[in-house]
């Protein structure tokens, strides 16, 4: 969702600076790239391997989404470009479309219903339907369970290394369209496509 159909990634790069200086810690710039889909437990490894064991992760992370969420109930929530209009596309064409997304459920439909495109999902599977978070195959390997899909019969939609690594290691197709970053060389031979723009992907699919 984050990076992929809303363009909310940019908001996550402000705040766990800003949430990290409230706590009285520094973050670099490179940092929250990282933080991108990571999920359960790595990212409460992560940082502690960064701010050592005492750290408290999830009195940081409740403030940072209290953050995010006082900054869309100013800005709204931006949708990628085509959004809406490649899920208009894939529904009008019969191809069953699945949320796999790192945020909780709750957050997901919310923000889905918000913005008008929960009924555009044939399906919503979040993160706190399984023990561990992307980059992990866990998510995606339990959306083709529960949905009865094979993983090579799917085309996994990411923005950034964890969830492609995620969908790659549950035996997705991969299409990467970057939000913040470029997949680097090793990330590249694993991807099925990399595109441009959501609409790229129309181009994919003969119908």
């Amino acid at each position: 969702m984050d990076g992929t159909l809303t363009d909310t990634e940019r908001l996550y790069q402000v705040a766990w600076p800003k949430t990290l200086e409230h706590f009285g810690y520094e973050m670099s710039s490179d940092k929250p790239l990282t933080l991108r889909s990571l999920g359960r437990p790595f990212a409460v490894q992560q940082f502690k391997e960064w701010y050592g064991q005492d750290f408290d992760y999830w009195a940081v992370r409740n403030y940072r989404k209290q953050m995010v969420e006082e900054m869309l109930a100013e800005t709204g929530i931006p949708l990628k470009p085509g959004a809406k209009e490649i899920l208009s596309w894939l529904r009008e064409h019969d191809i069953f479309v699945s949320l796999v997304t790192a945020n909780d459920k709750e957050r997901a439909e919310r923000y889905l219903k918000k913005i008008g495109l929960f009924e555009y999902f044939n399906a919503v599977v979040c993160a706190d339907m399984v023990k561990v978070g992307k980059p992990a195959p866990d998510i995606y390997a339990f959306a083709c369970e529960s949905l009865g899909i094979a993983p090579e019969d799917t085309y996994a939609v990411e923005d950034s290394p964890n969830g492609c690594m995620s969908a790659y290691s549950a035996g997705c197709n991969v299409i990467m369209i970057p939000d913040l970053t470029e997949p680097d060389d090793e990330l590249k031979s694993k991807l099925y496509a990399r595109l441009d723009c959501l609409m790229d992907i129309k181009d994919l699919f003969e119908v």
